[in-house]
């Protein structure tokens, strides 16, 4: 690839960005209603301050379990080829288990799943 054709993808992509920002901006429905501004949209007003700070435990539980929601998701295609590679892909998924089970004993040990 040349310098030209790499500057020219370059703007271009630029380009094609920039324009799908301002159509988006063009044609995006408007509200000036000033519920728009509260922090929740359900009609009553809040009470007390709005940013409140939640507990850490509840992010480290969100983050753990997304770890393992996600890692659930690659049994689906070893399972569709492990017919094909044999003992090779059992041998890969016993050593993936091991360390997902390796990271949820840490968790555990660490106090991150007790629900205080």
């Amino acid at each position: 690839m040349s310098a030209e054709n790499l500057v020219l993808f370059f703007i271009l992509g630029i380009f094609l960005v920039a324009s799908g920002i301002a159509v988006a901006y063009l044609i995006a429905p408007r509200s000036t209603n000033w519920q728009k501004h509260e922090p929740y949209e359900c009609g009553i007003p809040t009470e007390g301050p709005t940013w409140v700070q939640f507990h850490v435990g509840y992010y480290l539980f969100a983050l753990i379990y997304l770890v393992f929601d996600v890692e659930t998701v690659f049994l689906y295609p070893w399972g569709v080829v492990m017919r094909s590679i044999g003992l090779r892909a059992f041998i890969e998924i016993v050593i993936f288990f091991i360390i997902l089970g390796l990271g949820l004993f840490y968790a555990w040990k660490k106090g991150a799943l007790k629900w205080e």
